[in-house]
């Protein structure tokens, strides 16, 4: 019986040193097996564990070309992970070490496509929200990134997605502008509203939200009886958008002014 105890013991013990193992299964991985690995994870939507490789090559293996590698496509990592700050982090640091680096411009492209997927969250893919209406901090954030990709490497193989993302962002912007000025007009500020207005028709020229400011603002002008302003909206509007229906509503203040 006693025996029995004293084998009991050594059995339990014994359980409880290989459940207590923390052995790191990468701990006597090449710098090839740990970039390897990470890229297949990477390429099967692993992305934490790709990630988790990735910081592990940099830190045992930090100079060399799979150190650069790993440290650009982390980036990308995070992205995928929805781990924007660490994106940004991990793209400016490559910037900063590797200005020359023959793919730093994918460092530049990701930075853009992290803050233009950035407030997009699960309510954004389920409901119709108007963007519009939200704060637009992320999306002049992510026009600026994807300019400055342009202005850097106007020949990089991201030029061609990135202008047409930055279409989409400025339409954006010239929206939440408009938003902004009939929110004004609702508060009846109508001052604000006009400059709101204006700066949609002078800052983001040709995109859909000009003419609904041009209407906006030939109807504040005739509402503060300056008919002769009122006058040079509407004239803009009928010479670059003359079958706009807003035209009709302008008149129609006219005559019932």
């Amino acid at each position: 019986m006693k025996h029995s105890l004293v084998w009991v013991l050594l059995v339990v013990l014994s359980g409880c040193s290989a459940f207590g193992s923390s052995k790191d299964k990468t701990e006597d991985w090449t710098v090839d097996q740990l970039y390897n690995s990470a890229k297949k994870e990477l390429a099967e939507g692993n992305y934490s564990t790709a990630i988790e490789y990735y910081e592990k090559l940099e830190a045992r293996f930090p100079f060399g070309v799979y150190a650069q590698q790993a440290q650009l496509d982390v980036i990308y990592a995070y992205y995928k992970d929805d781990q924007a700050e660490s994106a940004i982090i991990a793209a400016d640091r490559f910037i900063r070490l590797y200005p020359r680096h023959p793919n730093v411009d994918y460092a530049y492209y990701l930075k853009g496509l992290v803050n233009f997927e950035r407030d997009r969250g699960f309510f954004d893919r389920f409901l119709p929200i108007d963007k519009a209406q939200r704060d637009q901090n992320a999306t002049t954030e992510s026009f600026q990134n994807f300019s400055e990709l342009l202005t850097r490497y106007p020949d990089s193989s991201y030029v061609t997605d990135a202008r047409q993302r930055m279409v989409y962002l400025r339409n954006n912007l010239a929206a939440h502008e408009l938003y902004v000025a009939k929110y004004y007009i609702v508060r009846g500020a109508y001052l604000a509203a006009i400059n709101r207005a204006k700066r949609v028709v002078e800052n983001f020229q040709e995109t859909p939200a000009v003419p609904d400011a041009l209407v906006l603002m030939a109807k504040i002008y005739k509402a503060m009886g300056m008919q002769d302003l009122s006058n040079t909206a509407l004239d803009v509007l009928k010479h670059n958008y003359p079958n706009h229906k807003g035209i009709q509503e302008v008149e129609a203040l006219s005559v019932q002014g």
